[in-house]
């Protein structure tokens, strides 16, 4: 079983940052790829960036610029380092890893989730 745990998450003024982590641990083979999604009320969730093992990065436009993903395979944690915030980034943000358990089994993973709220 593979548990996804992320944190920092919080209030912040527009125009501020924050830095969210996000862990994985159990039976990790290989994880690989990482992604962040987001989802504000009354919308769907979305994909905010996505990094793979080697390190290649997919940005959603409105993020492109302001976010930076990033992993640290060692400690099986990925980053999601928010600059420039705006009021509109406010949401539910969630990590998200493509796991395998063993050499053939892959597993698709989310953590709980942390609440990002970005004032005006």
């Amino acid at each position: 079983q593979v548990q996804l745990v992320e944190s920092g998450g919080g209030l912040v003024q527009a125009g501020g940052s924050l830095r969210l982590s996000c862990t994985a641990s159990g039976s990790i083979f290989r994880i690989d790829t990482w992604g962040w999604y987001r989802q504000a009320p009354g919308k769907q969730r979305e994909l905010v960036a996505n990094i793979t093992r080697s390190g290649t990065t997919h940005y959603a436009d409105s993020m492109k610029g302001r976010f930076t993903i990033s992993r640290d395979n060692a400690k099986n944690t990925v980053y999601l380092q928010m600059n420039s915030l705006k009021p509109e980034d406010t949401a539910v943000y969630y990590c998200y890893a493509e796991i395998a358990t063993t050499w053939l089994v892959s597993t698709n993973n989310w953590g709980q989730g942390t609440q990002v709220t970005v004032s005006s």
